[in-house]
């Protein structure tokens, strides 16, 4: 599993996974993203599942989690491209609105009002 998270302008991060997502690479992620959001500076977070191939509970998880912090700071998540398969997922978990099809620059463009979804 690889990780490769950027940080742009307006406090925007994508997150890009690779492979399959374990419970050490979560932990690890969790912690980095986690202490990004509490620094301030992100608002926007755009989980980029293009190249994502598994995800069990624990990748879920992860996300609800940062959601939870984002929710603190009047922050946003996008799901961006999830399979099939973890877009069935999020949707019986209750995530199904923040699932967006599309590139990168859709996702920020919807996340910042510009794009209506």
């Amino acid at each position: 599993m690889k990780c490769k998270m950027a940080m742009l302008p307006d406090e925007v991060m994508i997150v890009t996974m690779y492979g399959e997502l374990d419970t050490h690479e979560a932990m690890k992620i969790r912690q980095d993203i986690s202490t990004t959001i509490l620094r301030g500076d992100v608002k926007t977070l755009i989980w980029n599942l293009d190249y994502l191939q598994f995800m069990d509970s624990t990748g879920v998880g992860l996300i609800l989690g940062r959601m939870r912090e984002l929710y603190a700071v009047e922050g946003q998540t996008i799901l961006l491209n999830p399979s099939p398969t973890m877009e069935k997922i999020f949707g019986y978990s209750g995530l199904g609105s923040f699932v967006v099809h599309g590139t990168e620059e859709t996702a920020i463009l919807q996340a910042r009002g510009i794009v209506n979804g």
